[in-house]
């Protein structure tokens, strides 16, 4: 079986966050996009990936059609255990235009295609595919966006608690909106606290100490730049907090620097930016051998979000990322959404499990 096309699908879906924001810079952003990456075959079977795509839909689509499109059109479809050395090799190949970034995202997309159409061959689910199941629901948390107000964060909190999430992430920098969260949602939820990497490593050793008593899981990303794993790594020894990232991180490789430098207490790959489920796998690995925790970077709706849940399906523990919101639409019917109980299913059908509702893409479309 041969691939015979690869194509890019800009779909972008409005959202309604209600008090929050979602903004990158000085831009609000008001939708959510993506790009779906489909793999057509001679045999007519189809595979579906998830190139990240937040801000930069049109540059990562770009990305897809003229670098990864023509590394895989005629290549033999790999089964699970041939796809490393394929994406290896691709890896290789486009290495020039960077090994981070929208390469990464494009790259991913591909390889999310790859094992979809691999399970679909075994006629398995993609956990099956890659070992046993351990949990057929996972937990998820309510990824709050930027609200501001510590008044309108403690009364979304509660509205999520309502809704049956078990756990809570704010997207906010001030130790007043940590404390108006904890309160509002009582001692025994998780919470979690995204900062975007703003702070220098003095001043985010200073904010885990004013934090500390709300008892946050983990502060994630508090440091600029990303990348700065030392830095990292001071904050997590003498702020006293737990120390989340990986989001902005791409490959094994670079996992691997930031884990060993003792960094973090909880990794975030991202299935649609570190590399696909391939380079996921390998993450994984290297967390387990040092004992690190596993909490991935899933706030998005598309094929990615069904191949993290599959990749969480295989572990004991670890939640789901949801983003706090009202999307206008779904590409899965609903079947991918969090349950009354705070849980979202894994699917069980062959591959991702689902496939995306092309009357939703069509009218979602962005030409």
């Amino acid at each position: 079986m041969k691939i015979t096309d690869v194509r890019a699908h800009h779909i972008s879906i409005p959202y309604d966050a209600g008090v929050a924001s979602f903004r990158q810079g000085a831009a609000a952003i008001t939708a959510l996009d993506m790009v779906l990456v489909e793999v057509s075959t001679d045999a007519g079977l189809t595979g579906w990936g998830d190139a990240f795509a937040y801000v930069s839909p049109r540059t990562t689509r770009t990305a897809v059609e003229e670098m990864i499109a023509p590394q895989a059109r005629g290549l033999e479809v790999p089964d699970a255990a041939g796809i490393p050395a394929v994406m290896e090799q691709i890896q290789r190949n486009l290495h020039l235009f960077g090994r981070y970034g929208i390469t990464m995202f494009a790259i991913s997309g591909l390889d999310i295609a790859l094992w979809d159409l691999a399970a679909k061959i075994a006629g398995l689910p993609v956990h099956r595919l890659i070992g046993k199941a351990r949990r057929a629901a996972i937990p998820a948390y309510a990824s709050l966006l930027r609200i501001g107000s510590p008044e309108n964060i403690a009364a979304e909190c509660k509205k999520a608690l309502g809704l049956g999430y078990g756990a809570i992430k704010l997207h906010e920098t001030t130790s007043a909106a940590v404390f108006a969260a904890r309160e509002a949602i009582g001692p025994g939820i998780p919470l979690m606290v995204d900062m975007n990497c703003p702070l220098s490593g003095a001043q985010a050793i200073a904010f885990a100490a004013e934090c500390r008593d709300a008892q946050p899981m983990f502060l994630e990303e508090p440091v600029w730049p990303p990348e700065d794993f030392a830095t990292l790594a001071d904050v997590r020894t003498r702020g006293g907090l737990d120390i989340a990232a990986g989001e902005n991180a791409c490959t094994a490789y670079q996992f691997r620097q930031m884990l060993t430098a003792g960094a973090v207490s909880h990794a975030q790959p991202s299935v649609i930016k570190v590399g696909g489920i391939t380079e996921f796998l390998k993450v994984v690995t290297i967390a387990d051998e040092l004992g690190v925790n596993i909490v991935p970077h899933s706030p998005y709706f598309g094929p990615g979000l069904l191949a993290t849940l599959h990749l969480l399906a295989l572990r004991k523990e670890g939640l789901v990322e949801m983003f706090y919101l009202k999307r206008e639409a779904c590409l899965w019917g609903g079947r991918a959404d969090v349950d009354a109980t705070g849980h979202v299913a894994v699917p069980t059908g062959p591959g991702l499990g689902y496939e995306p509702d092309r009357n939703v893409m069509e009218r979602y479309r962005i030409a």
